[in-house]
Order: C-alpha cells, then sequence, then structure tokens
C-alpha cells in the first residue's frame, strides 16, 4: 500500500506546486524613463486610487470597517500598517497573523495592499516599537539634546536598534514571498513619517563624534560639497547629518527586505514649508522633505521614491508640494491627504503631474478622525469627493498609467482664490475655469442666473493628456475645460468630442457631444466622464 501510495503522493505535490506557480503573478516594479515613472503591477502600468486605514485600524476587526468605505469611493487599493510590537512583541518571537488577515480580507474585497511598517519611527516616535525595545535605553539608545537629555526618538547612529528593527522586517517580507504569490502587496513603505522634531541631530558623546567628520563620499558626489558637515551644510548641517543616518538605517531596511521579495518601497515625510528650507528645530529633522532629497538619494539607493504628506489646505502649498517631488528621479505619489472633501480636487494636479498614486488617510469606518487635519466626520459629502475622481478614472485606470508614463499630460485644481489655470500642450492652450453652470457664458448680462451651487467651495479639477498632435484625453470635475490655438490663431476649432472608454487599448466612443454640451466650453460637473478632443485648423495655413 506504501508503495502505491508514493507515486500518488509525489503526482499530488507536484499538481499543488504547479497550481501554485500559475497563482504567481509578476512582481511589482517601479519604471522611469526619459523622466515619466509607472508602477507596474501585474505585469501593466497601475495607478493607485488608494485609501489609508486609522493608525490603530491594523487588527482584523477594525480592519473589517474600511472595506464599504473603500468601495463608495471606488479605491483598488489600501494602505494599511503592520506594527513591530504586533510582529515582534517579545523578542524573538515573531506572529505574523495579522498580515494573514489583511491578505485573506483584502483578496476577499479585490483590493491590492500597500504595507506600511511603523517600527522605529511612526510619525518620527517608536510609539510602535515593541516594550522590549522602548523600555531599554541603554542597548536602544535614544537621542540626546543639545543639553545632553534623552529625546524621545530613537537615534538612527546605533546598529542593535537598525538590526533588532530590520530582522523583524525581513521576517515580514518572508511571510509575503512565501504567502503572497499573487501579489496582493504591491508597494512597502519602510518606516513612517521618520526624523526627529525640535531636536535636529542626535548630541550623544557618538553623535558628536560622527558629527566632526567629513561627510560621506557618496553624498560629496551627489551635492559637489566637501569638507566637515558644518563646512558643507553650514546651519542646516545638523539636519544634513541627521537626513544622512536616518536615510541610511532605512535604506539598511530596505536593501534586506528586497533580498527577500524586491517590492518597490518608499519613504514619506512629514511636511514643513513649502518654499523656504525649514528651520532645522522646527521640521522632522531627518525626514525626506522636499530640500534634502539628493541626501536620501545618496543614502538610501534601495528606497524607490520620497513622498509627501498632506495635510495644508492652501492650494498654492499643495501644488508647490507636488512640483517639489516631481523629478525625473524621483516618481510623484501621495501616500496620505486630508480626506476632507476640499482635499479631493488635488487628485486631478497628482495624477497630470504623471503621478503613480494617490490616497487619502482616516478611509474607514473604525470612528476615528483626525480633524483638523482631516474631516470632521466621514460622510457622504466627504466620501464623495473622491469617489467621483477615482471613478473616473478607474473606468481607464490601465490605460491612463501607460499614457501617463509615454505622452505629456497635466492637470490642475481649483486654486483657493478662483483664478483660471491654463496649460500650452502642442499647438493648443487648454484652460480650467471653475463656478459656471454646464449652459452660457459669465459676462452674459442679458440672461440672470444664479451662481452655480459649487461656485464659492473648494472643489474642481482635471488633467489631460497629449495623446498626438491633434488629439487629446479630457477628465475632470466641477470645471470648464477650454480650447485656443496656443499662437492666437483665428482658425482653430474643435472638431469633436468623444465621450467613451478604451477596451483592450482601443478607443470606444459612447457618445458624442456637440451642441449645447460644446458651445460653452467642455463642462464636467458631477459624474464620472472621459472626453477625447480631436481639434484641427480648418484654413490649411501653415501652423
Amino acid at each position: 500500500m506504501l508503495t502505491k501510495l508514493a507515486p500518488l503522493a509525489l503526482a499530488c505535490a507536484l499538481a499543488a506546486h504547479t497550481a501554485a506557480a500559475q497563482t504567481a503573478t509578476p512582481l511589482p516594479r517601479l519604471e522611469s524613463r526619459e523622466g515619466h515613472h509607472a508602477l507596474i503591477v501585474d505585469g501593466a502600468p497601475f495607478v493607485m486610487l488608494g485609501g489609508q486605514v486609522n493608525n490603530s485600524s491594523n487588527y482584523a476587526e477594525p480592519l473589517k470597517t474600511a472595506w464599504p468605505v473603500l468601495d463608495a469611493m471606488h479605491a483598488n487599493t489600501v494602505e494599511v500598517p503592520i506594527a513591530w510590537e504586533q510582529v515582534e512583541p517579545v523578542e524573538g518571537q515573531y506572529d505574523l497573523s495579522f498580515l494573514q488577515d489583511l491578505l485573506d480580507q483584502a483578496r476577499a474585497h479585490d483590493k491590492r495592499v500597500v504595507l506600511l511598517w511603523f517600527g522605529s519611527w511612526k510619525n518620527t516616535s517608536p510609539s510602535y516599537a515593541p516594550a522590549w525595545v522602548k523600555l531599554n535605553n541603554a542597548r536602544f539608545p535614544r537621542m540626546k539634546d543639545q543639553q545632553g537629555k534623552d529625546h524621545g526618538v530613537l537615534s538612527p547612529l546605533f546598529p542593535a536598534t537598525m538590526e533588532a528593527d530590520r530582522r523583524a522586517f525581513v521576517k515580514v517580507m518572508d511571510y509575503l514571498r512565501d504567502h503572497d504569490r499573487q501579489n496582493t502587496v504591491i508597494m512597502v513603505q519602510p518606516e513612517n513619517e521618520t526624523g526627529s522634531y525640535r531636536v535636529p541631530r542626535d548630541f550623544s558623546a557618538e553623535g558628536n563624534r560622527l558629527f566632526a567628520q567629513q561627510i560621506p563620499a557618496a553624498l560629496a558626489r551627489k551635492t559637489g560639497k566637501s569638507g566637515t558637515w558644518t563646512q558643507a551644510f553650514g546651519a542646516q548641517a545638523p539636519r544634513a547629518f541627521n537626513t544622512w543616518y536616518v536615510a541610511s538605517y532605512v535604506n539598511a531596511l530596505a536593501q534586506a527586505g528586497k533580498t527577500v521579495k524586491a517590492l518597490p518601497m518608499y519613504v514619506n515625510a512629514s511636511l514643513a514649508g513649502p518654499s523656504n528650507v525649514p528651520d532645522p528645530t522646527g521640521v522632522a529633522s531627518g525626514g525626506p522633505q522636499w530640500d534634502v532629497l539628493d541626501i536620501w538619494k545618496a543614502a538610501a539607493p534601495a528606497i524607490d521614491l520620497a513622498a509627501p504628506d498632506i495635510y495644508d489646505r492652501a492650494s498654492g502649498n499643495v501644488i508647490q508640494y507636488l512640483d517639489k517631488y516631481t523629478r525625473p528621479d524621483n516618481a510623484l505619489m501621495v501616500p496620505e491627504i486630508g480626506n476632507a472633501k476640499e482635499f479631493a480636487r488635488f487628485f486631478w494636479p497628482t495624477i497630470g503631474r504623471g503621478g503613480i498614486g494617490f490616497s487619502p488617510f482616516g478611509m474607514d469606518a473604525s470612528g476615528y478622525f483626525n480633524y483638523p487635519l482631516g474631516a470632521r466626520a466621514l460622510d457622504s459629502k466627504e466620501l464623495a469627493a473622491f469617489a467621483l475622481p477615482y471613478a473616473t478614472v478607474s473606468s481607464i485606470m490601465r490605460d491612463w498609467a501607460e499614457i501617463a508614463a509615454t505622452r505629456p499630460t497635466w492637470g490642475t485644481a481649483k486654486p483657493d482664490n478662483g483664478s483660471d489655470q491654463s496649460v500650452t500642450l502642442g499647438a493648443w492652450t487648454i484652460t480650467a475655469s471653475w463656478g459656471q453652470w454646464q449652459f452660457g457664458m459669465k459676462d452674459w448680462t442679458w440672461i440672470k442666473a444664479d451662481p452655480a451651487p459649487w461656485a464659492s467651495e473648494p472643489v474642481g479639477g482635471m488633467a489631460v493628456a497629449q495623446l498626438s498632435d491633434h488629439e487629446y484625453l479630457v477628465m475632470g470635475d466641477h470645471v470648464r475645460v477650454s480650447f485656443s490655438p496656443a499662437d492666437k490663431r483665428d482658425d482653430g476649432m474643435v472638431v469633436s468630442v468623444e465621450e467613451g472608454t478604451f477596451r483592450d487599448g482601443k478607443w470606444v466612443t459612447a457618445r458624442v457631444w456637440n451642441g449645447d454640451q460644446t458651445d460653452y466650453g467642455l463642462n464636467l460637473i458631477d459624474r464620472p466622464q472621459v472626453l477625447k478632443v480631436t481639434t484641427g485648423f480648418y484654413s490649411g495655413k501653415p501652423r
């Protein structure tokens, strides 16, 4: 009997192995070419239409409250923390049960996952480190302030802390390698909002010794600076020093994790002012703010991108953040933004800059709200503000991602002052204006109309892609879009406006807009609509 069963067992094992291999999908990756970036998921470009759960929703039961919220907003991805204290409550004893719960729930609800590792830093605090780390200051030292007193933040300078953090992080990546062959998890964030408030660097004896040394050769090559930290960076030297060592620490985790499973990895920044180099004591010193990205790039080559966490409600500041993180060597992604409805408009300039993902924070029904950073409550109006742009893009998500990776794109949001916003793509200037009804012109005096209900609200935005010399793809909400010849020619016209979608990569027209729908610009208001606009010149004069 045993002799007969052995071949059967072998055949079953081979069948199981074949089935497992068939469920494997291509590993997600980030591709960059000629200043364009694409997140590749399942072998094709992907836009992360995300929502991040609250910090303490990283347990099976509260996580269940997220799925109705994510479904209502048409999200395809959820960002969820997993904490060091969960994974290794006792040193050397690992518990990955929540990770399996997360994978199971996400698959059941057809969502991809961005996994957030809350280790040595969570908004600079070690609050998610296990007790055996928090309470052992001799083995895992905190930073020292200028007076030699302990600061609350773990120092990035001591190998014991990094090595302990790294071991636990690698266990998480081991589990993903062995239990997530279909790549439900598409990206990983090692640590969260790193750095230190008020104390710009570790002033311990070890910190002072290292601070007196020459800057690392890799940093000198990247920045063109030389000498000691003070000689190279002047008043910003403490922050530059801390940035190098924090980034090197995080890089060690990312590098080890990628050796196990090479998922894309990114870091997120707790932001300070967008238009000035922040005071070293008034910012999360060490974090990947825009003005120290070159230090991060030199110290952390295993990190694929740095991303801004945006809770600033001023439209001008938000646009500056997006511009500063949009670089040839840095893909734009917004992994956290406030969940109040006025933040939803910034989805459009994010994807218009080729952004690979966007995610409001606090998208669950666990009962916690981080007002005044976000909404007072996550009601239907707040959700609808995000659901509309997400529903628009989700209908052509893969196609838009591929277009944005190869073609010129632009996006804008209604500014706080309500002024028109314009861009020139090819031979045409495209203008976005706000707060108008679908019919008529705002300078008309012969007919009266009440203001549009949304005219005074901070809502509205659009994104456009140039498909060819004369074709454009347009999306948006609460916006009027107008086309005019860039060189002021008087023989230019919009030839056709088609509402439709892509199927198998080909444009399919649902209807053609004309008459009232085009006489007063293209008015995208309160429903998901994707337009293909064809332009032309009728006189045949040279262009």
